[in-house]
């Protein structure tokens, strides 16, 4: 009897996008190891108290958020190649100086240059993959997504090794891997042939900040992008303090939310493709929220074999709808801006994502956990009351400014 071949995440063809890609894949190797370790890093073997660690990296993602729109600006106007590896290369240099200090003012400042620069990657890349993407951005963006997801996967592995030796060696070792993937993909980008910038246009410098149906978008998408702490901080905390689940599904949880996104993400996309089709992809990601939330909310009380598949298929649920927000997402975000700002309006729409990720743990944690149930629902509802919004906002976009709709069914060759 034959077997079904299994799904697996296409190769881009040979040549600059699959250049990209690779540098995506190693420069997220890297992230994951950090990712991973950072934290032990700082308390057990830098020996800072895990409450400066916490502010220091509130702080550090509140400058982050402020560089998005500077950096695409730059990639706009001087080029996407050299902005993307000028992002690579800080990450590089604030992972080794991370490993050379231990005091706390230190520790800020690299930390800082770490989030600015995993912050603004994307938006120096958005020129490159617009450029590369061909007629369907969106869809090539989504394969990267998906690469995004098996380099930080491959990045815990690696980082799981040292934080079983646990000393202080095997973590600087875990910073010396991360610094020097970020800078091989560095140079792996320069590979990429230049590409030089679109005319400016005439207008107003900083367009995207003006934009207000994009920035209206921003908004909405900053609060979708709390459900990515829903697998990440509610969960775990609700496992493990309200349940009766065994340690492990934690990470069964991370699990299967990784290997439906590496294997699923680029094949939503193919369908969503012009921007009525992203806002009404939003609109059913706030539904599976919505849905998600309910089953987690059932699972305080019950045996834990029972909340085990419980917990998994609400996973599946919410994973379906984190597919749907980001390949509307990319449809959105690439659709919506000018040509000769990609860039900017990448890092614009990049900030609301950072925004939420960064609320995300403390409004998840005081509804959910403290909260418990109740506080479930009202966190579902608000994710399905911002993805019905959605589509109105886009209707909002196309009419301002005049977008041109592409035709659905274009699909790179």
């Amino acid at each position: 009897m034959r077997l079904p071949r299994l799904p697996r995440l296409p190769v881009p063809e040979s040549g600059p996008r699959r250049v990209l890609a690779v540098a995506t894949a190693v420069n997220m190797t890297g992230y994951g190891v950090y990712l991973t370790a950072s934290v032990l890093y700082f308390t057990r073997a830098m020996g800072l108290a895990a409450s400066r660690v916490g502010i220091g990296l509130t702080v550090a993602g509140a400058v982050a958020l402020a560089a998005g729109v500077p950096v695409g600006h730059l990639a706009d106007r001087r080029g996407a190649r050299g902005s993307y590896a000028l992002t690579l290369t800080a990450a590089a240099l604030a992972m080794a100086g991370l490993c050379l200090t231990r005091g706390f003012w230190p520790f800020l400042v690299f930390a800082s240059v770490a989030a600015v620069a995993q912050s603004t990657g994307p938006a120096a890349r958005g020129p490159l993959v617009k450029h590369y993407g061909g007629e369907r951005p969106a869809e090539y963006r989504a394969y990267l997504r998906a690469v995004t997801n098996i380099g930080i996967a491959l990045g815990a592995v690696l980082a799981g090794f040292g934080i079983q030796i646990g000393t202080r060696r095997a973590y600087l070792v875990l910073l010396a891997v991360s610094a020097a993937c970020s800078a091989v993909a560095a140079g792996v980008v320069m590979l990429l042939p230049a590409l030089p910038p679109e005319p400016a246009g005439r207008g107003r410098r900083w367009i995207a900040l003006r934009d207000r149906p994009y920035l209206a978008l921003t908004l909405l998408d900053g609060v979708m992008a709390i459900q990515f702490r829903v697998l990440t901080a509610a969960i775990p905390l609700w496992l493990l303090s309200r349940t009766h689940a065994p340690r492990w599904s934690v990470s069964a949880v991370m699990l299967v939310n990784t290997a439906i996104v590496v294997v699923f993400q680029v094949r939503a996309s193919r369908s969503i493709d012009t921007p009525k089709a992203g806002g009404l992809a939003f609109r059913r990601s706030g539904f599976a929220f919505l849905a998600s939330c309910a089953i987690f909310s059932t699972l305080s009380g019950l045996p834990g074999w029972l909340v085990v598949t419980l917990v998994l298929a609400g996973v599946v649920v919410h994973t379906v709808g984190e597919i749907w927000q980001s390949a509307g997402g990319f449809e959105l975000s690439f659709a919506l801006a000018p040509s000769h700002a990609v860039g900017q309006y990448q890092g614009l729409f990049g900030m609301g994502m950072g925004l939420g990720v960064t609320i995300g743990p403390g409004l998840l944690i005081g509804l959910c956990i403290d909260w418990g149930a109740p506080g479930w629902w009202a966190v579902g509802a608000m994710f399905a009351v911002t993805g019905l919004a959605v589509p109105a906002v886009v209707r909002w976009s196309e009419r301002r400014l005049a977008v041109p709709v592409r035709q659905p069914g274009l699909v790179d060759r």
